[in-house]
């Protein structure tokens, strides 16, 4: 299968988006249902969630535990402007952007010295201060009632509520967003992530800022999920604080472990995997979790590196068979 995507890698980025952009809404427009186009747009901001994820924990190698609270900051920065101003979609993608990137530069600064699972307890207490100040700043956030009737997608005054147009403004919003993860990632600013990864200290002796380029990249990784946010605020129309929990930022960071640490074909795959998968099971009840259980187990078990290894990413990117 590999030396098949190998020798089709020149084709790559044509099939995606023909993929995407023309293959998926066309068969979920024949089902003539609003919720598979409702579950692809989930699938997609999902998809941007692993993805930034995976920028600063795969290949940064800086494990985040509070990634979720920064997806919910987007979210109800996008919700606040849009419901109580009428701002654009647009507007509301870059704010999001700017407050989930700006907060995450902020509260990276005392913490970024930090390494391994100090780091992580220190993002996990941070997540949950942002969700707590969420939950009980009512004036502003309305508190655990959520924020209810906030407009769908509107670009230039047109109204892209439709399934069909939402599932459009979200399949190019997520295309730019791993666009964007995978420039970062394999160029060579990647590499020199990559380094801090291996050995911080090599990295700074060989003349890395390391403590700047830890800073940004978590900001630009914060930033990324405040846009996941903004797309989830417009797509259900309802945002509260239990749906930014540290049960979301786990479910990411184990899309990003089943997928593959480092690998962008990875974290889009296990995404993929970790929404679908529990919907095809759900005839089988509460039992269906317990099958996603034993399948993520048996891949961890069996598959240590992932569906898609970082290493096997990359031979795929230089058109190389993975022996």
């Amino acid at each position: 299968m590999a030396a098949i995507l190998a020798r089709a890698r020149p084709y790559g980025v044509v099939i995606l988006l023909a993929f995407v952009l023309g293959v998926v809404p066309a068969l979920l427009a024949a089902v003539n249902l609003g919720y598979p186009f409702r579950l692809a747009q989930l699938t997609m901001i999902f998809i941007i969630l692993a993805a930034s994820l995976n920028l600063v924990s795969g290949v940064a190698g800086l494990l985040s535990l509070g990634h979720a609270a920064f997806y919910g900051v987007g979210a109800y920065t996008a919700a606040l402007l849009s419901a109580r101003f009428g701002t654009d979609l647009v507007v509301n993608l870059v704010a999001s952007a700017a407050v989930a990137g700006g907060i995450g530069f902020l509260v990276a600064i005392p913490t970024i010295r930090l390494v391994k699972i100090f780091f992580a307890v220190a993002t996990l207490s941070v997540g949950e201060i942002i969700i707590l100040v969420i939950t009980n700043w009512y004036d502003l956030t309305r508190g655990p009632m959520g924020v209810r009737d906030i407009p769908g997608f509107v670009v230039l005054g047109m109204d892209l509520g439709s399934p069909l147009r939402s599932y459009y403004v979200v399949a190019v919003v997520t295309l730019v967003c791993i666009w964007i993860v995978h420039r970062l990632s394999h160029t060579v600013y990647g590499n020199a992530l990559r380094a801090l990864r291996e050995d911080d200290q090599a990295a700074g002796a060989m003349g890395l800022n390391v403590g700047m380029m830890k800073l940004v990249i978590f900001a630009i990784s914060t930033a990324l999920a405040g846009v996941a946010g903004a797309l989830l605020a417009h797509s259900t129309n309802f945002i509260s604080p239990d749906m930014f929990r540290l049960p979301e930022s786990i479910l990411i960071l184990t899309m990003v472990v089943v997928g593959g640490l480092g690998s962008l074909p990875g974290a889009v795959l296990g995404a993929i995997v970790l929404i679908i998968l529990p919907e095809l099971g759900r005839d089988f009840g509460q039992l269906r979790m317990v099958l996603v259980g034993a399948v993520l187990f048996l891949s961890i078990l069996l598959m240590p590196k992932g569906l898609i290894g970082e290493v096997t990413a990359f031979d795929l990117l230089r058109g190389k068979p993975s022996r």
